[in-house]
C-alpha cells in the first residue's frame, strides 16, 4: 500500500472557498492561507449565536491505552467523520471533523505526523503536519516574549520582588532538545541580566497553549491570560502577568491563533484543526472555539482527546465540557486486536502470530476504558480498527464480548477504504446518537477538595487503590488553600501507556497506589495539574529521528514525512 504522503499528494483537493461555502460561510468570513486552507473570522460564531443556530451532535473518539503497535484513533476519527458524510448524502444533514493541530515536536522524532492516515486524512497534510498556518510559532512567541519581559523586569531593578529561585515560567520551542530541559539563563556579566537556572519546554506544554484552546473569545484569552502564574516574590506570594501588563502584548502575538483553521479531507469532508495541548500535561483536545463553531456549522462533529479514555476522554469531559458547557451525545472507544495483543502480554514482535487468548486477557483495559465512558453517563461504540493480520477468530473475542454487555461494535476499515471503510461504524454512531440519550454527569463537584478529585479519578478511573502525596506535592496544596483555588478541576499528567503510574503495567492493573510528585497551577488554563511518575515536558529525540528521512526533492515535494 502507499504511504500516507503519496496518498495525500495523490489527492484532488477542492479549493478551499468550495469547501468555506459548503458549510454555508461567505468570501468575508475567512482568511485564506494559499488555495486549501483558511481561518474562520470568530464573527461567524457569534452571529450563528445571536442567530440561535441550534448546536449539532457532539461524538467523542476516544481509545484504550496506547501501545507500540497503534491504535489509529485519528484516523478513526477522520473515517468517521467521512462515513457520516456518505451516510448522510440527500438528507441535507452534514457532518464536520475537530481535530487538534500536531507538534513539530513528534513530526520530527518518533511518532511521526498526526492528520490520520490511510485514506483517512486531513489535507493538506504536508501543511497540517509542519507550519501550518503558524499557530504554534506565534504561541512560542508570546510565551517566550513573557519569558523576556521576567528576565528585565528582574535586571530593571525587580519591583514585583521576584525570588529567582521560584520563577515558574519556562521558554518553549516546538522541537524536541533534551539538552534544553536545564539551562542556566544570565550568563556573561551584568549586561545580560541575572544568572539563574531555567529551561525550556515544548510547545505544545505551554500553558498559553491551554489557555488558547479553552477561551471562549478574544476577551476571554486575555483575560485567562492575566490570571497565569508566572512566579512568586520573596514572601511567597504569586506574581501573575497582569501584575507584570503583558497581557496585552501576548494577546496581539495571538490574535490570528486564535481564529480555527478550516481544510478538508481526503473525501472533502469539512475539518476544523486548531490547537494542540500537551495531552499528558494539559488536557490533550484541540479548541474549544473550534468545537462550539463546528457544533454551528454542521449536524454532527467528530472530535478526538489525547491518548486513552482514562486520561484524554477524562479530561475531556472535567476539563473542556465542564468550561465550556459541551454535552456529548456519544463517546467511540478505538481497539486492535493487535494492542489488545500487547495488553495481554505479547511481546510486539509476536503481533503477527494470531493467539486469541492474548485478545481475550486483553479484554480487560478495553472493558475499563469502556465502563469509564459509561461512569460518565456517556453511550459507548467500540470501533475495531482493523489490521491485515488480524483474524476472524481474534475478532469474534471482541465482537462477541461486546455482544455479551450489549455494547455496539462495529469494524473500522477506514485506513484502507477511506468513508467507505466506515459506513458500519457510521450506521451504529447514528443509531446511539438518536436512540440512545445520554447526558452528561460529572465523577467530582468543583466545591470538592483537590485531594478528592484526584482520589476519585485515581479510585473510579485508574481502578486504583489510593493516592499519597511527595512533600513538594503537599506544600503547593497548602498553597492552593492559600490561593482560593481548591475550586478548580484536576488534569492528572501520567504515563498514557497505563492506569497506574508505572508504564510497564498494561492490561488492568489493581492494587496499586499512585503518587502525586508535585502540583502546578495553572491558573489561566483554569485547572491543577497533577504530576504523576516520569513526565517530560521537554521530549528528546530517537536514535533514528524522523527528521533523518524527511526531504524535499527537486520537483518541490516532500518525502519521508509519514
Amino acid at each position: 500500500m502507499k504511504s500516507d504522503i503519496e496518498i495525500a499528494q495523490e489527492a484532488k483537493l477542492l479549493p478551499i472557498k468550495q469547501i468555506a461555502e459548503g458549510i454555508g460561510l461567505t468570501e468575508d468570513d475567512i482568511e485564506p492561507y494559499g488555495k486549501y486552507k483558511a481561518k474562520i473570522s470568530l464573527d461567524v460564531y457569534r452571529r450563528m449565536q445571536a442567530q440561535n443556530k441550534p448546536d449539532g451532535k457532539l461524538i467523542l473518539v476516544t481509545a484504550i491505552s496506547p501501545t507500540p503497535a497503534g491504535e489509529g484513533k485519528s484516523t478513526t476519527t477522520v473515517g468517521l467523520g467521512q462515513a457520516l458524510g456518505r451516510k448522510l448524502q440527500g438528507t441535507g444533514k452534514t457532518s464536520m471533523i475537530a481535530l487538534r493541530e500536531p507538534s513539530l515536536g513528534p513530526s520530527f522524532g518518533m511518532k511521526g505526523g498526526a492528520a490520520g492516515g490511510g485514506y483517512s486524512q486531513v489535507v493538506p497534510m504536508e501543511d497540517i503536519n509542519l507550519h501550518f498556518t503558524g499557530d504554534f510559532h506565534a504561541i512560542t512567541a508570546a510565551h517566550n516574549l513573557l519569558a523576556a519581559l521576567i528576565d528585565n523586569h528582574i535586571h530593571q531593578g525587580n519591583p514585583q520582588r521576584f525570588d529567582v529561585r521560584r520563577i515558574a515560567w519556562n521558554r518553549v520551542l516546538d522541537v524536541n532538545d533534551r539538552a534544553l530541559r536545564q539551562v542556566v539563563v544570565g550568563l556573561g556579566g551584568v549586561a545580560n541580566g541575572i544568572p539563574r537556572e531555567s529551561g525550556f519546554d515544548i510547545t505544545v506544554a505551554s500553558e498559553v497553549m491551554a489557555v488558547l484552546c479553552l477561551a471562549a473569545d478574544e476577551a476571554d484569552l486575555k483575560n485567562r491570560l492575566r490570571k497565569i502564574i508566572v512566579g512568586y516574590n520573596v514572601d511567597k506570594a504569586p506574581i501573575t502577568v497582569a501584575d507584570l501588563g503583558a497581557e496585552g502584548s501576548m494577546t496581539v502575538l495571538l490574535k490570528d491563533a486564535i481564529k480555527p483553521n478550516l481544510v478538508q479531507t481526503l473525501e472533502h469532508t469539512p475539518a476544523l484543526v486548531h490547537g494542540g495541548p500537551f495531552a499528558n500535561i494539559a488536557h490533550g483536545c484541540n479548541s474549544v472555539i473550534a468545537t462550539k463553531m463546528a457544533l454551528k456549522l454542521a449536524d454532527y462533529v467528530v472530535t478526538e482527546a489525547g491518548f486513552g479514555a482514562d486520561l484524554g476522554a477524562e479530561k475531556f469531559f472535567h476539563i473542556k465540557c465542564r468550561q465550556a458547557g459541551l454535552n456529548p451525545s456519544a463517546v467511540v472507544v478505538v481497539a486492535t486486536v493487535r494492542a489488545l495483543k500487547m495488553h495481554g502480554g505479547v511481546e510486539k514482535t509476536d503481533l503477527a502470530t494470531p493467539n486469541f487468548e492474548a485478545v481475550t486477557r486483553g479484554l480487560d483495559n478495553l472493558s475499563k476504558h469502556v465502563e469509564n465512558v459509561q461512569m460518565f453517563n456517556m453511550p459507548v461504540v467500540v470501533a475495531v480498527n482493523k489490521f491485515p493480520t488480524d483474524t476472524p477468530e481474534e475478532m469474534a473475542v471482541i465482537s462477541n464480548w461486546c455482544a455479551q454487555y450489549g455494547i455496539p461494535v462495529a469494524l473500522s476499515e477506514v485506513f484502507t477504504d477511506g468513508g467507505a471503510g466506515g459506513l458500519e461504524l457510521a450506521e451504529k454512531v447514528l443509531d446511539v446518537v438518536e436512540n440512545r440519550p445520554g447526558g452528561l454527569m460529572f465523577l467530582y463537584n468543583l466545591e470538592d477538595s483537590i485531594e478528592t478529585k484526584i482520589d476519585t479519578i485515581v479510585r473510579e478511573i485508574y481502578g486504583g487503590a489510593g493516592v499519597q502525596y511527595a512533600p513538594k506535592a503537599l506544600t503547593t496544596l497548602k498553597k492552593l488553600q492559600e490561593m482560593g483555588l481548591t475550586h478548580l478541576p484536576v488534569c492528572m499528567a501520567k504515563t498514557q501507556y497505563s492506569f497506574s503510574d508505572n508504564p510497564n503495567l498494561r492490561g488492568r492493573p489493581e492494587g496499586f497506589t499512585i503518587t502525586i510528585r508535585e502540583l502546578r497551577i495553572s491558573a489561566g488554563a483554569g485547572f491543577v495539574v497533577a504530576v504523576t511518575g516520569e513526565i517530560m515536558t521537554m521530549p528528546g529525540l530517537p536514535k533514528q529521528p524522523a527528521a533523518l528521512s524527511i526531504d524535499l526533492l527537486e520537483d518541490g515535494k516532500i518525502t519521508g514525512l509519514f
